[in-house]
């Protein structure tokens, strides 16, 4: 089987040109390795979606990344591509549980005969159609639920409904429906907003594809507080993704944040002083900076406050007294002195935004008239 032809009916597997899906892909960086005797021979493989297992070679077949293979199914068999073989598969199986029937892995029958890649591709084509055809049944029975994606097997003797719903719903008589319209086996999987947005991809607010799409295995519940800790404004339409959920994202730099602020104070708390009294503005965690902005200004003429500082005042207050100031201007942090050292160095020299901005009419002229000049000595020597 060839690259190209598993790129043509690798429909909702692949969402790349390169044959291999970003999120179910593995680097095997052991491949040009090779032991001394193949002890291993469990293959990983992959399916549909987010949807891959573990099968036991028993046959002792020829196997490598990228062939297509018959695998045991409950009931029949399915097809899948090889996306994994080696020693790296017993430590992707620590990550993800492998399926077992009588406490042993399912078996690999065969590579792929062309009749199986044949009745594949049939029911590749079935499922887009299948998918509109449940919805309108589930509007039929009035269930609020919402099928999100369907995945038929590879003999086309069942197929997987992926719905989602908020509560629980009852789906008995929607399974007895689907089994008399469609003529084959039913199973329902409940799947989250993050898991829909994840199929159906999308471009993020940075400019990248959303992580859900392209690596994100796991979902990790996120929570407004990940929002405070990072003092980001709590705007539900720039704090949301496209799954309506709070952005994954946000846990990603979480731990940074919360190291960085193990040690600063409350900011809650007004600090007095005998010019007056200063509320908490916002925080540059990674500076140790605290903003202040004094009763009655504008917040444009915010004091930056060193955390140290901040707690000398706060201990200060509890006592009952008050210092003569705010910050005195040798304590002031950097960013409070009129220019702030230039902390940015263009090694690679191509980022100067001026570049573009020096005139080029002296040197068109000179490049014109060297032209012309060498135009005439090469007429005088055809003379």
């Amino acid at each position: 089987m060839h690259d190209q032809d598993i790129d043509t009916i690798d429909r909702g597997y692949c969402k790349t040109k390169h044959g291999c899906c970003a999120k179910l892909h593995v680097n095997d960086w052991l491949k040009d390795v090779q032991p001394p005797l193949q002890l291993h021979n469990v293959v990983e493989v992959r399916f549909k979606n987010t949807r891959k297992d573990y099968y036991q070679n028993s046959n002792n077949l020829s196997i490598k990344t990228g062939d297509l293979v018959a695998v045991e199914s409950s009931p029949g068999h399915d097809i899948g591509i090889v996306s994994l073989v080696g020693p790296l598969v017993e430590l992707q199986m620590k990550k993800h549980k492998p399926t077992l029937v009588n406490g042993e892995l399912r078996k690999i029958y065969r590579l792929a005969k062309p009749t199986d890649i044949e009745k594949w591709k049939e029911a590749i084509a079935l499922e887009h159609e299948t998918m509109i055809k449940s919805r309108q049944i589930t509007a039929q029975l009035k269930l609020d639920m919402k099928i999100g994606d369907v995945e038929y097997q590879g003999d086309k003797t069942k197929a997987i409904f992926y719905y989602i719903a908020d509560d629980r719903v009852d789906f008995r008589q929607l399974i007895k429906v689907l089994a008399e319209t469609f003529r084959i086996r039913i199973e329902m999987k409940q799947i989250g907003a993050r898991q829909e947005a994840g199929r159906i991809g999308g471009i993020g607010p940075c400019g990248r594809e959303i992580c859900c799409s392209t690596w994100m295995h796991n979902f990790i519940s996120v929570s407004t507080n990940a929002a405070r800790y990072q003092d980001i404004s709590p705007n539900p339409q720039k704090l949301a993704g496209q799954c309506a959920k709070l952005k994954c994202c946000l846990n990603f730099e979480l731990a940074s944040y919360v190291d960085a602020q193990r040690n600063f104070p409350p900011a809650n708390i007004p600090l007095e002083t005998e010019t007056g009294t200063y509320y908490y503005l916002k925080a540059d965690v990674f500076r140790g900076v605290y903003l202040y902005v004094k009763q009655g200004n504008t917040p444009s003429d915010q004091v930056y406050v060193p955390v140290a500082r901040v707690s000398e005042i706060q201990k200060m207050n509890r006592k009952g007294a008050k210092p003569a100031k705010l910050i005195d201007k040798e304590e002031a942090p950097v960013v409070n002195r009129e220019k702030e050292p230039d902390t940015f160095h263009n090694v690679v020299e191509q980022g100067d935004l001026t570049r573009f901005d020096k005139p080029k009419g002296a040197n068109r002229k000179k490049k014109r008239n060297i032209h012309r000049n060498v135009q005439r000595r090469s007429g005088q020597n055809q003379k």
